[in-house]
């Protein structure tokens, strides 16, 4: 029997998205289904699951040294947002507004650091920021050093930096190639000044990217373990080693979970947050 139409399209969405939604459940749904069933049972008194019903893991998170621990992550992962939307935006700004050849190749030069192993990277600042590199060797010709510049939160901060901003500045550049021309000439038309334009017309109109952008730089910075464990030195402990920790080290799954679940809750917010950025810009568009 010859299926009809419909059951032939129904096959091919079947075939395409079976897939991708086969390794969607297999490796983000159903474990982050364990690490929620994990947040309400006991550790083991030698490590594990105990599966009886408990709410202390929650309460320990307004214990002051692990809520010292989440404030401080959510402050170093705000500035590193804040400092990466004050350079990503101007960056992505001027490459929009290049011509056709040259706004491929400032592309590929933004994307360009992502072509080198990640943890290399890192270590390139240990070299940079130490007390013998050429950071402080050129603040020292100057009378203004050395200066301790690695394993303090301005180190992570600069590392968390670097690691993202492409992350800022691709988001940021689609939102604002997407603006009509028409709109800021017909702002400059009825007299309106640059800065004006920009504030009335091009960044009200860029703000879903804006948000899609500080989502991208504030998520990963708040659960990066490894720049703050190098270019911190372990002085200063984040949401991301803090969750490491407990799952390889103090083998306290459970918290460990609740410490993940915040993060993924901060996560959630932000997503509504930018939806509902993207929903008013689309009306006011």
């Amino acid at each position: 029997m010859t299926p009809s139409p419909a059951g032939r399209r129904a096959a091919a969405r079947v075939a395409t998205l079976g897939p991708g939604f086969a390794f969607l459940t297999v490796f983000l749904l159903v474990p982050l289904a364990l690490v929620l069933s994990y947040t309400v049972f006991r550790r083991g008194r030698f490590g594990g699951i105990v599966y009886e019903p408990t709410g202390e893991n929650f309460a320990r998170l307004a214990d002051p040294l692990y809520l010292d621990v989440v404030l401080g992550s959510v402050r170093l992962a705000a500035v590193t947002t804040l400092l990466a939307l004050l350079l990503g935006y101007p960056t992505a700004y001027m490459i929009a507004r290049l011509p056709g050849r040259w706004k491929a190749i400032a592309l590929v030069a933004v994307v360009l650091p992502f072509w080198t192993n990640f943890l290399i990277r890192t270590y390139a600042w240990i070299v940079l920021l130490n007390s013998q590199g050429p950071v402080n060797s050129g603040l020292e010709a100057l009378g203004l050093g050395p200066v301790e510049l690695l394993y303090t939160d301005g180190a992570i901060v600069a590392g968390l930096l670097y690691a993202y901003l492409p992350l800022m500045i691709l988001p940021l550049y689609s939102a604002i190639e997407r603006l009509d021309p028409q709109l800021r000439e017909a702002s400059a038309n009825l007299g309106a000044r640059p800065a004006r334009t920009f504030w009335s017309v091009t960044l009200p109109l860029s703000l879903p990217g804006v948000l899609t952008g500080c989502v991208f730089v504030f998520v990963p910075s708040l659960g990066n373990f490894v720049i703050p464990e190098l270019l911190g030195g372990g002085r200063r402990i984040m949401v991301g080693n803090l969750i490491r920790d407990q799952f390889l080290k103090a083998r306290d799954w459970p918290f460990g979970s609740v410490l993940a679940l915040a993060v993924i809750a901060v996560l959630v917010l932000l997503l509504f947050a930018q939806a509902w950025a993207g929903r008013r810009a689309g009306r006011n568009g």
